[in-house]
């Protein structure tokens, strides 16, 4: 049986904490290893000096004992409590110091040298003193090294956290950028004041990705400004010619090749039409008229509208706020895409507040449900400019309703619509039901 993984704590990922447990690492380390150097040090030092008093006064013992004098407290030959292995090295001929603990646990330094008959002359004293300093130092030694190690981490968790900062706010403004609002800047100060304090004229590195994305930013904006210009210029002067074109077709005898004529011009109109549409979507200067208007209704206004054979079903029926003349642009668009690009039957379907319009087609490409609708862009040879589902979103986002589009499980494009909860208002819920295609 294989146990799910769990998932680690969002903090984890993030730079302050990262940078905290850097720091906190290092920190440990350079004390454990400054630590350590001085305990040694010091210790050295200490054990030293404590063995030179001890040989010191194993020389005195001796030439006492060499003398037949009465030797001294805390010296004799073979003394209680020697350890071994200074009676082995006394009796090898040789002297040494060893500090170790009594009975009572109280730290001994020992000093031992040879003697007559194999034996150990020895002399010792009380080397507390000197294990009590070495204790305290390695107390305070921890102690500062703790102290140390948090003001360090306060320290630069707070550097951290300021940078971190900055970066937080710089990834909302991209975010807002990617979500279409190009007016979105960061202007982080520190890339006008730091360049003017400094003489320099260098950033750090939070300051020059910030200029970078504000730099980004107005420029993709004029650039997108300058095609809108550019596309409402182009369909606002197309419209002049257009309706005189128009004019002279309707003037033209009646047969195949004015039908054909006719056909174009309309075609032409139409798009000229949709990309002043566009135009205006991208300028945002749409206004909302609303008024409140059953759903229902509107829905089968606008099949029987578009002509064609779509099947409308209630599912619950609602009074919804909205733009009328908006709302029934967007259903149109989404049913005669369904027309154009998918295949029957075609179901607009009522559910409250959500409105769902599905074919029985190839569904919809992998990149419009991925990324959106993209002007001008069809699949497999499709006809059409593909501004009707660019129109039906940006409609939508006029209305504050959410447009999806997905496709089908069993097959098929679904488009799904989304009126904002606030509003639609309480309407009377009819049972399910089918109508039958509307007619034109």
């Amino acid at each position: 049986m294989r146990l799910p993984l769990r998932r680690l704590p969002q903090w984890t990922a993030t730079l302050t904490w990262k940078a905290a447990a850097f720091i906190t690492v290092m920190c440990c380390g350079l004390a454990a290893l400054l630590g350590v150097l001085v305990h040694v040090s010091v210790t050295n030092q200490t054990v030293g000096e404590a063995r030179g008093r001890a040989l010191a006064r194993l020389t005195e013992v001796t030439t006492a004992y060499e003398a037949g004098d009465r030797l001294p407290p805390g010296a004799g030959v073979d003394l209680p409590g020697l350890p071994e292995q200074l009676r082995e090295l006394a009796a090898d001929g040789q002297r040494g110091t060893m500090v170790s603990s009594d009975q009572d646990r109280h730290p001994t330094m020992w000093a031992a040298g040879p003697a007559d008959g194999g034996r150990a002359l020895a002399v010792k004293f009380d080397y507390s003193q000197g294990a009590h300093a070495i204790e305290a130092l390695d107390r305070a030694i921890v102690w500062s090294s703790a102290l140390a190690i948090g003001a360090t981490l306060l320290v630069g968790a707070f550097a951290v956290t300021r940078v971190t900062r900055r970066l937080h706010a710089t990834a909302r403004v991209a975010r807002r950028i990617s979500a279409g609002d190009l007016d979105a800047r960061v202007n982080d100060p520190r890339t006008v004041v730091a360049p003017l304090a400094s003489g320099s004229g260098r950033q750090d590195e939070v300051a020059a990705v910030a200029a970078a994305l504000d730099t980004m930013a107005s420029s993709l904006q004029g650039k997108l400004l300058s095609e809108q210009r550019f596309t409402a210029d182009v369909a606002h002067e197309l419209r002049t010619p257009l309706t005189g074109l128009h004019a002279a077709a309707e003037l033209l005898p009646p047969g195949r090749p004015t039908e054909l004529v006719r056909d174009r011009v309309a075609a032409l109109r139409t798009l000229t039409e949709d990309l002043l549409e566009i135009s205006r979507l991208d300028a945002r200067s749409e206004r909302l008229d609303l008024d409140s208007e059953p759903l229902v209704p509107l829905a089968e206004r606008v099949v029987r509208a578009s002509g064609t054979e779509t099947e409308v079903r209630v599912v619950r029926d609602t009074r919804v706020e909205t733009d009328r003349r908006r709302l029934e642009r967007v259903l149109g668009n989404l049913v005669a895409n369904a027309h154009k690009h998918g295949r029957g039957p075609v179901v607009l379907a009522v559910d409250g507040p959500v409105v769902t319009v599905r074919d029985h087609g190839d569904g919809y490409p992998d990149y419009l449900v991925e990324h959106g609708p993209q002007r001008f862009r069809t699949e497999g040879g499709s006809k059409g400019h593909g501004l009707g589902l660019t129109i039906a979103l940006g409609q939508a986002e006029v209305l504050g309703a959410r447009l999806a589009f997905a496709n089908a499980p069993d097959g098929g494009a679904v488009a799904t619509l989304t009126l904002p909860q606030s509003a639609q208002q309480p309407g009377s819920p009819g049972a399910p039901h089918s109508d039958g295609p509307a007619a034109p």
